[in-house]
This record gives structure tokens, sequence and C-alpha cells, in this order.
């Protein structure tokens, strides 16, 4: 029986031995450097107008992933009667955060951008206030969070209106339709738990009306 070739020509027509052995520890060149986008892609907007939207995207990008992690901290180390619910509630948030993630990171690449990645570039591009390493009270935690939508959505309501101007109405579509709409429903249920009310006995009308 004959025994098979295993060897292989590369394109400059030099012979190389086949492997089932991994390339281990390769490093090369970037093929696209981080605040740029790809020339010529028929998506019927101009370069400088994708060059401007995919560096806002990832500044959004950077403030989405900074609330996706706060969410999972909170989610860990939440204490207290409201545990159990915060903990869910927490929780649920940070896996649409998560989403969110997903989406806008998509549209940048989509666009021919490069989105931001890496924890370390996240925590030198984000504008959202870092927290302690330590465990927080809940009201604490809840305004931290809250603090983070409110920089968020007005990011949104910005972007939304400059990407109509430009033409981008994918872009639009998105800050709006999953974005702003997403962090507004995470505010409200949020918010909610600030409320100072009484939970087993209802206030007599002249204690409320003195404080």
């Amino acid at each position: 029986m004959a025994k098979k070739n295993l060897n292989s020509k590369t394109q400059t027509g030099e012979h190389q031995e086949i492997s089932a052995q991994p390339r281990l520890h390769q490093r090369g060149p970037e093929i696209q450097a981080y605040g740029t986008v790809s020339h010529m892609l028929p998506l019927d907007l101009e370069e400088p107008v994708r060059l401007e939207m995919t560096e806002q995207l990832n500044l959004l990008l950077a403030d989405t992933m900074t609330l996706r992690d706060l969410y999972k901290k909170s989610h860990w180390q939440v204490a207290g009667p409201t545990f159990y619910q915060l903990h869910l509630l927490f929780d649920k948030h940070y896996g649409e955060q998560t989403e969110l993630v997903d989406t806008i990171a998509e549209r940048i690449q989509l666009l021919g951008g490069i989105s931001i990645a890496m924890a370390a570039d996240v925590a030198e591009t984000t504008r959202i206030e870092r927290p302690p390493r330590g465990r927080e009270e809940v009201p604490v935690q809840i305004s931290r969070l809250l603090d983070a939508h409110q920089i968020i959505i007005g990011h949104c309501r910005e972007l939304a209106e400059r990407a109509d101007k430009l033409g981008d109405d994918g872009t639009n579509d998105l800050v709006v339709s999953d974005v702003l709409r997403t962090n507004e429903l995470q505010v409200w249920f949020l918010s909610e738990h600030l409320v100072e009310e009484p939970l087993v006995r209802v206030e007599q009308p002249r204690l409320r009306s003195a404080s």
C-alpha cells in the first residue's frame, strides 16, 4: 500500500508538511486598527458617517459593558431582607444588558468598525464611576446602577438624534428600540425599590403629613 503524501504546497510554491499538531503561540500584525472603518462597504453610508457612528457606539458599548458587570457585582454581593428579590432582578437585568452588548458590538462591526472588547480598554473608556471592590448597602448599589443608566440613557437620546440627522437609520433604530427602551424599563424596576413605603402597617395620615 502506498504511503500517503503529507506534504502540500504553499502559495509561494514551498512544500509544507501537513500535521495534526496545533500551531501554538502565534502572533501577527493587526488586520485592522481600532478607530478605523473598512472602505467601500455597500451600505450607502459615507465613511465619515460610519467613523462617527462607530466612535459613539463604542462609547455606548463601553458604558453598557460596565453596567452589565455592575449588575453582576450587585447580584453576587447584595444583602439584607430583599436579598432574594434583588438577587434575581439584578441577574435578569445582567442578562438583558449582555444581549445589548452583543447587539451594539455587532452594529459596530457591521458598519466596518472595530468594537471595543477587553476589560482594560473598557475601563479606560467608560464614563461610569468605578465602584469599590467591597460590598455596599442595597440603596447604594441601586443608586449606582441608576446613575449608570442615566449616563447611558442621556447618550442614547443624543446618539439617536445624531444618527437620524446623518441618515443612519439602522443605528437610530438600534439605539432607540433596543438600548434606550431596555434601559428605561430597568430604571423603572430599580427606582421603585428606593421608594420608602411601610411593609405591614399603614401609616396614619397625621404621621405622613408630619414627616
